[in-house]
């Protein structure tokens, strides 16, 4: 009979498998959420179709103004007025004077409306601007 007790081995460190199981996680959550963060659309917006729409590609640094039905202008998604939004477009067209705008109108909005942001893109000095459509199903 052996009666000497055999130490148990010690391991240094940290096992690296978790580790890397934990970063591919993270690495997945985050170019899921930075996809759906680079569409800056209103869900509550219903934009009108045209039958000759195309889809758009949307890129970082895009910027979309959307107009709800009451007037509400969103921007970055947050509830502006009017000075604001004049104040960051004009701020912005400082910085990228080709900076192009896409608004998005809902289909029940006021044309009041929709000339409101288009006088604020003029007195910011954005010239280049996009109307959103749906494509016609």
């Amino acid at each position: 009979m052996n009666f000497r007790s055999r130490p148990t081995p010690q391991v240094f460190g940290f096992q690296i498998a978790p580790m890397v199981d934990v970063l591919l996680v993270l690495l997945v959550f985050f170019i899921v959420t930075w996809n759906f963060a680079l569409s800056e659309n209103e869900l509550d917006v219903k934009i009108p179709s045209a039958s000759k729409a195309k889809p758009t590609e949307q890129y970082v640094g895009q910027v979309v103004v959307n107009v709800k039905t009451d007037g509400t202008i969103v921007f970055n998604r947050k509830a502006l007025s009017a000075a604001e939004l004049e104040a960051k477009l004009t701020e912005l067209a400082k910085l990228y004077p080709d900076q192009a705008v896409i608004l998005r109108a809902d289909e029940n909005a006021k044309y009041e409306y929709v000339v409101d942001v288009l006088d604020i893109c003029r007195s910011s000095n954005i010239w280049n601007i996009a109307f959103a459509t749906a494509k016609q199903e």
